[in-house]
């Protein structure tokens, strides 16, 4: 009887909390990000704990490039669930951004938990997509001094074309588009094209005849193309 008791007790702030749960779902998908915070931060009064409303919030605050905020909340869901692979993907992301507007320095000593936590992502789950183009970008951006290599960069494309073919031939072309290797970069955007018929794989090769190989009638040819394809 007393359990009995509790739970009818319990039941008005239960039915709050997922209602005010999913009103705040729907207003994140809408990307009213404001009325979707104030909600999720009521709900996560009442559970302090609860892995969805906390990546939620950290979500928020990378849609709005609140990068301190964002990256408290997903090392909060790290430590509520260290085998979490997207919570460690989500903290280096949102890490990295954080570096990028701190001074060159102090960016220096972050480097190395942003590609941890990356690695870490796949050590989790080995099929992690995202964290292997977030290492191929690290890779190309940083310096040699700082880890840089596009060896390691090409590595991780290599993985992805076994895991995602449409994923390994775009970060290849990518790879070969940052080093001016045009060519090379147009061929792998073409095998894209062929395995997927994505719009990610026209854009970019569009994007290379438009603004690096100086070829806009190909660009408008290629995208006419994905247009025709669409019907």
């Amino acid at each position: 009887m007393k359990q009995i008791i509790i739970v009818f007790l319990l039941l008005p702030t239960l039915i709050w909390s997922q209602s005010s749960f999913e009103k705040a779902q729907k207003l994140f998908e809408a990307q009213k990000f404001d009325k979707a915070k104030t909600l999720f931060e009521s709900v996560l009064k009442e559970k302090p704990s609860d892995l969805k409303t906390i990546e939620y919030l950290g979500d928020i605050a990378t849609h709005t490039k609140e990068w301190d905020q964002a990256v408290g909340y997903y090392k909060k869901l790290k430590q509520l669930n260290p085998s979490g692979a997207n919570y460690f993907y989500k903290y280096g992301a949102a890490l990295g951004m954080k570096a990028l507007g701190v001074s060159k320095f102090k960016a220096f000593g972050m480097i190395d938990e942003v590609r941890g936590s990356f690695e870490k992502a796949i050590v989790l789950n080995p099929k992690h997509i995202e964290a292997r183009w977030a290492l191929i970008e690290l890779n190309l951006q940083l310096p040699g001094i700082a880890g840089g290599s596009q060896t390691k960069a090409i590595k991780y494309s290599e993985e992805l074309l076994k895991l995602s073919p449409i994923d390994g031939y775009l970060s290849r072309g990518h790879i070969d588009e940052y080093f001016k290797r045009y060519s090379d970069a147009e061929r792998q955007y073409k095998h894209a094209i062929i395995v997927s018929k994505s719009k990610a794989s026209y854009l970019m090769l569009a994007n290379l005849y438009q603004k690096k190989m100086n070829q806009p009638e190909k660009a408008k040819t290629i995208l006419e193309e994905y247009k025709q394809n669409q019907h």
